[in-house]
């Protein structure tokens, strides 16, 4: 980067938001092969890959899901058209740049899949997707970081304001996060109002917080709504495009970190999943398009692993939402991804198919598709995945046919 004006360019911040940027120390470019990236977002919460991934073909999935059965056929105001893939899968409604990128062969949905761990507490799941065990205690250190320290001369990066397990290690990982934001959100301000109003000391200073942004008591409807409608526009806040299209900046350097992760939170939908899926969706696609948009630079060589730390019930629960499952969907998009189909084995959604008569039964192993893409992406060998990246999966071989490159072989 020629300039520190230039730099804030490409990451379209502010120099007021540049002021509490940080950056990581001397990121190189790996001395190991081919000019390969890989990031891993992980969606905590559990997202419902039924509703992002809806096997409308299936002849269990429409008595199952009921109301929020999704199809690309007869799509009312109400009910938009799920985005058909094939004769058995759809992508919902909100992923249409996804659905570009399968159409280009550059998106991979991977069906049930799960990690090894297949209980239903949010933290134990969370922990064998990052530590790459088969339980929750089975490392201290994250199998991305193990990555990074497996490759001579390799940087990561952690998009989080802490280091996530999955990048703690002896591996060199830096981390990066947007600022805070200078203003705070009117609509918070308004619910605090009453709160500080009771108080002699903290209404005075309450008071010139909302005269410092330019706001009255009560706080102006019409930024409120104002507000309110950007959030509807963008799909949430938005935080997770921002934070995908700085992991794409940095990673589209010529020197920059050949590993990324990036993480959100909010996909636990027990309640009115539909509208907030829908919601989430939106921003997930977004990130897509942020990610692939500020990585164009090395976007032939990237690949882009969307994880979460389960999936959900096949039946919908009393309140329309769902509750923790197990088989869930993975997402492997790039340049380098050979996509244009969906992966994995599908088990099938009659009764007699589900585990435990509830959930998708998983059929792929999260760690069988890192494996397959750490081996022909990075060019880690399986001793090394077997041994320190993904310790006690010897037996488990790496999945092949992920990268255009091993189709073509």
């Amino acid at each position: 980067m020629n300039t520190r004006r230039e730099f804030l360019r490409l990451m379209g911040l502010s120099a007021t938001a540049a002021a509490t940027l940080t950056l990581w120390p001397g990121i190189t470019l790996a001395a190991t092969g081919a000019d390969t990236r890989l990031l891993v977002l992980m969606l905590r919460g559990g997202l419902d890959g039924l509703h992002a991934l809806p096997p409308y073909g299936d002849p269990g999935y429409a008595q199952l899901r009921g109301p929020l059965a999704l199809t690309p056929n007869a799509p009312t105001a109400e009910d938009p058209a799920a985005l058909r893939l094939d004769g058995t899968f759809a992508l919902h409604p909100a992923l249409a740049f996804a659905q570009q990128l399968y159409q280009r062969g550059q998106l991979l949905p991977i069906v049930a899949a799960a990690p090894p761990y297949w209980g239903r507490s949010h933290f134990e799941a969370q922990d064998c997707v990052e530590n790459g065990t088969a339980t929750p205690d089975g490392a201290q250190t994250g199998w991305l970081n193990r990555v990074v320290a497996a490759l001579p001369s390799v940087d990561g990066l952690a998009v989080s304001t802490v280091m996530p397990l999955m990048m703690r290690g002896g591996g060199r990982i830096t981390t990066w996060s947007p600022p805070l934001p200078m203003r705070v959100n009117p609509i918070l301000l308004q619910r605090l109002e009453p709160l500080y109003a009771e108080d002699p000391r903290l209404a005075v200073a309450f008071a010139d917080a909302l005269a410092s942004q330019g706001a009255g008591s009560g706080v102006a409807m019409a930024a409120t709504g104002a507000m309110a409608a950007k959030a509807k526009a963008m799909g949430s806040d938005g935080r997770l495009p921002q934070l995908m299209q700085a992991a794409g900046t940095f990673m589209a350097r010529a020197d920059g970190p050949r590993i990324g992760f990036v993480e959100d939170y909010g996909w636990d939908t027990h309640a009115n999943q539909a509208a907030i899926l829908s919601r989430k969706l939106k921003e997930l696609d977004n990130a897509f398009a942020s990610f692939a948009q500020a990585a164009q630079p090395v976007w032939s060589r990237m690949v882009m692993v969307v994880v979460t730390e389960f999936g959900r019930t096949a039946r919908i629960n009393g309140t329309n939402g769902t509750d923790h499952g197990t088989g869930g969907v993975m997402f492997a998009a790039g340049g380098a991804v050979a996509g244009g189909r969906v992966g994995g084995q599908w088990p099938g959604m009659r009764p007699q198919q589900l585990y435990q008569d509830r959930d998708i039964h998983a059929t792929t192993d999260f760690r069988a598709v890192f494996k397959g893409l750490l081996a022909a992406h990075l060019g880690l060998s399986e001793t090394v995945l077997a041994t320190r990246v993904f310790p006690g999966s010897a037996r488990l071989a790496p999945q092949g046919g992920l990268l255009r490159a091993d189709r073509a072989a």
